[in-house]
């Protein structure tokens, strides 16, 4: 399994880089029903060593490390964050394996990448957030740790303070066999300016969002951009045990692989769900997809993992047409949708700028400035497009909003990020891709905007009066009802959009999300609320029926029928305007 890098769509950047065009390539999903335990793309059938990720219900130890290698299996890393084991073990011993009582769950080690793009043009994204508002009262990420898990840092002027000294504090690989630091790539260095550069190279014209805030370098991702989720989950493992030493607040994931199985035994889901409960703000990549028609569900569903964790903070893309004002900025039509596959979680949680920015270039010989050389604006400065960029820009507005009020928690961070979120959209809009011929129309609903457009000013006017800090803000689950054909918010008595009037779901999302009819029978205002976020009629029109059973229906890509099926994932290189 692969996550892709993303390349640039004609008149929008994509997020899939071109050559990394990360492919699904041909992943086979083979019906497990033998056992729930192994992950449904998980092949069990031949004697060939296969990667695979062994969660335990127990925090593991040599007793368990034995019930791996009496199979045959070889240990490769320790994965206690999430209860498990790193371990290539033979295809044919994964079911019996999985028989053994302490096994909760055997997945693949999956492959992901980044989740940005390239483009010829630029924009600088702290203008559209409001950043300068934050900075002109002295909160610019200071004290701050980011733990940016990418493709690695390089030595830059950017990230040094004003006595010379780097920012980057702490930078270790979690590669196999790959020990060097360096981002020989060109996107994690893209990602960490866009979160902590200062512009000392551009005179202050490029800074990132939180230019005061300190970075540590996890390289997960190599030279092409692509890595496994054992080298994340360690990186994470690694954050959360160093959030002390280096005051840690943040992590950001601006990459991603496609969703396999529910987030409730994903191991890279569950590995973001311990950094978040351990005080972390966890900030991801939407993904990419927003054009994937592939399922007839014009882009729905495209959420990548970890981002369809219902923990963390889930960020879409906006493009800012080349102005400084917001006020006419759209969304960028490949920034993945909502809901999640499998789990229906609502997402995304949040857009912000992540077309045509710029920000930090490699060194020269890495593979993005080798491949697209129209993309570099100076020596020192490149512009990428994708989810990746504008989840980096959201961890930078993270970090001065914690200098501003370090006492919040993560859930508190991303209540007041959410209500805060400017919410003034047009109804639609549409891009049209010249060299496909295509026109791609955007629906501006929570599953495309989700809560709306960062805006750090109004962030920081609410941490003032935060919201109760006992109450978590898990994101919802939608839930469809067969016999009105609308969807709806499923209530948690223990979120905080729940239950709060103050900060509940209109507060949170808006009164303009809520498209379909309002409901009146009583039964159902008490499980869902009186709005239903979609009706029947509201996204594929009363004809189309397709996109809405792809979604919602029992079918392979939503239901439990997976046998047999197979993905692939193609990707351009082109741009959006």
């Amino acid at each position: 399994m692969a996550f892709s890098l993303q390349p640039p769509y004609a008149g929008e950047i994509v997020g899939k880089t071109g050559h990394i065009l990360l492919l699904l390539l041909g992943v086979s999903f083979t019906a497990q029903a033998q056992n729930h335990k192994i992950s449904a793309d998980l092949p069990t059938s031949t004697s060939k060593e296969v990667d695979v990720i062994v969660q335990f219900k127990h925090i593991p130890n040599a007793w368990h490390a034995a019930k791996i290698t009496v199979h045959g299996g070889i240990l490769k890393s320790d994965l206690s964050l999430v209860n498990a084991f790193h371990a290539s073990v033979p295809a044919n011993q994964i079911g019996d394996l999985a028989s053994d009582p302490e096994v909760a769950h055997i997945s693949p080690d999956r492959e992901l990448s980044n989740l940005g793009s390239t483009t010829i043009s630029f924009d600088v994204p702290a203008p559209a957030i409001n950043a300068s508002s934050a900075w002109n009262a002295g909160f610019v990420g200071t004290g701050i740790g980011v733990a940016v898990i990418d493709s690695g840092t390089q030595d830059t002027a950017d990230l040094q303070n004003a006595a010379g000294k780097n920012r980057v504090v702490f930078q270790q690989s979690y590669i196999s066999g790959n020990t060097s630091t360096t981002d020989k790539y060109g996107h994690g260095v893209h990602v960490a300016g866009l979160i902590a550069g200062d512009g000392d190279k551009s005179a202050g014209q490029y800074q990132g969002v939180a230019p005061g805030a300190t970075v540590l370098n996890f390289r997960v991702l190599d030279d092409q951009g692509a890595g496994k989720d054992s080298y994340v989950i360690s990186a994470i493992q690694a954050a959360i045990a160093l959030k002390k030493t280096y005051n840690i607040r943040v992590i950001n994931l601006s990459l991603g692989r496609p969703v396999y199985e529910s987030y409730t035994v994903d191991p890279l889901c569950q590995a973001v769900e311990q950094a978040w409960m351990a005080g972390i703000v966890v900030v991801v990549a939407a993904g990419n997809d927003g054009r994937d028609n592939s399922a007839g569900t014009n882009g729905y569903g495209t959420i990548m993992a970890p981002g369809n964790d219902p923990y963390v903070i889930t960020v879409g893309a906006m493009k800012q047409m080349g102005t400084a004002s917001r006020g006419d900025d759209l969304i960028a039509s490949y920034s993945s949708k909502g809901p999640t596959a499998l789990d229906h979680i609502v997402k995304p949680d949040i857009v912000a700028p992540g077309n045509h920015v710029i920000s930090l270039a490699g060194k020269s010989t890495t593979q993005l400035i080798h491949s697209f050389p129209q993309n570099q604006v100076t020596t020192d400065y490149f512009v990428l497009s994708g989810t990746s960029m504008a989840t980096g820009v959201v961890s930078g507005a993270v970090a001065d909003l914690l200098q501003a009020t370090p006492s919040l928690t993560p859930d508190q961070v991303k209540a007041i990020l959410m209500r805060s979120a400017s919410k003034t959209f047009p109804s639609y809009s549409t891009t049209f891709d010249p060299t496909t011929g295509i026109t791609y129309v955007s629906q501006y609903d929570v599953f495309t905007v989700g809560a709306g457009y960062l805006d750090l000013l109004a962030a920081l006017g609410l941490a003032a009066t935060p919201p109760p800090a006992n109450l978590s803000m898990l994101s919802p689950t939608a839930v469809f009802d067969a016999n009105s054909g609308e969807v709806f918010y499923q209530k948690n008595a223990n979120t905080l959009w729940g239950s709060n009037a103050l900060w509940g779901s209109n507060a949170l999302w808006g009164s303009s999300v809520f498209n379909g009819s309002q409901s009146s029978i009583g039964a159902r205002n008490a499980l869902w609320g009186s709005n239903a976020l979609w009706g029947s009629n509201a996204l594929w029109g009363s004809t189309t029926t397709t996109g809405f059973n792809a979604l919602w229906g029992s079918n392979a890509l939503w239901g439990s029928s997976t046998s047999d099926a197979t993905e692939s994932l193609s990707i351009d290189i082109n741009g959006e305007n």
